[in-house]
């Protein structure tokens, strides 16, 4: 990211100890199906141009790239930046998902999967901030995917450890995370809950018109009404 000194975000900590060993993680292993859903749905095609938000090491722009897709991989953790710039030729570059240093209309698709850039803001205005600046990024009638903690699901699959706050949407987790040798740390990880019906209003206040709002679940994406037993939801979004 350019320009003067900025706060870091909690997350960057946590990508700086975990390194690689985020790979290992079990949502991380169904990339390729989430890509061959993807590429399916959004008619992706050799040549076109995407930007992925919230890469973090770049699973879903490399395995984009791999397939010919034109990819720029946008993400705040350095550490994750690193590791994706190690594995392959997409570019990538060190950028807050609220100011994406790209020129407006100038992708013909932009995606945020896995609570990337979308969803970890702390529950204020700034995640609907994330999904007005993938709108700005799009040419007319260019398509969003994104995904989104379920509050549905949130609330009805409370774990030990977790907590939701019922003002903000938020799911606060105390949890223990490990690097590659195999050291723990013990962290806190806030990560914003929507229903369907706030997703669709963020996505119209951003010139967004939603095209599919599906219930998924990280390694199983497919057309599935929303439901309470699903994490995630995907939202499919078409500028207008």
């Amino acid at each position: 990211m350019t320009g003067g000194a900025r706060r870091p975000h909690w997350f960057e900590a946590l990508a700086d100890f975990m390194g690689p060993a985020y790979l290992r993680y079990s949502f991380t292993q169904g990339t390729e199906q989430e890509v061959g859903f993807l590429v399916e749905t959004l008619g992706l095609a050799s040549g076109q141009r995407v930007l992925d938000v919230g890469c973090g090491p770049g699973r879903h722009a490399l395995a984009l790239a791999r397939r010919g897709v034109d990819v720029v991989g946008i993400d705040i953790a350095w550490r994750f930046l690193e590791l994706a710039r190690g594995a392959g030729p997409p570019r990538f570059a060190q950028a807050d998902a609220r100011r994406l240093p790209v020129p407006t209309a100038s992708v013909d698709v932009a995606l945020s999967l896995c609570q990337g850039g979308f969803g970890l803001l702390g529950g204020g205005r700034d995640d609907a901030d994330v999904v007005a600046e993938m709108a700005r990024a799009l040419r007319p009638g260019g398509l969003a995917a994104f995904t989104a903690f379920s509050a549905y699901f949130a609330v009805s699959h409370l774990e030990p450890g977790e907590s939701f706050d019922a003002l903000t949407g938020v799911v606060r987790e105390r949890t223990v995370v490990r690097d590659e040798r195999g050291e723990e740390l013990e962290a806190d990880l806030w990560t914003t809950c929507f229903t369907p019906r706030e997703l669709g209003l963020v996505c119209v206040a951003s010139g967004l018109e939603v095209l599919h709002l599906w219930s998924v679940r990280p390694g199983r994406y497919g057309a599935r009404a929303p439901d309470l037993d699903h994490p995630e939801l995907l939202v499919v979004a078409r500028r207008r």
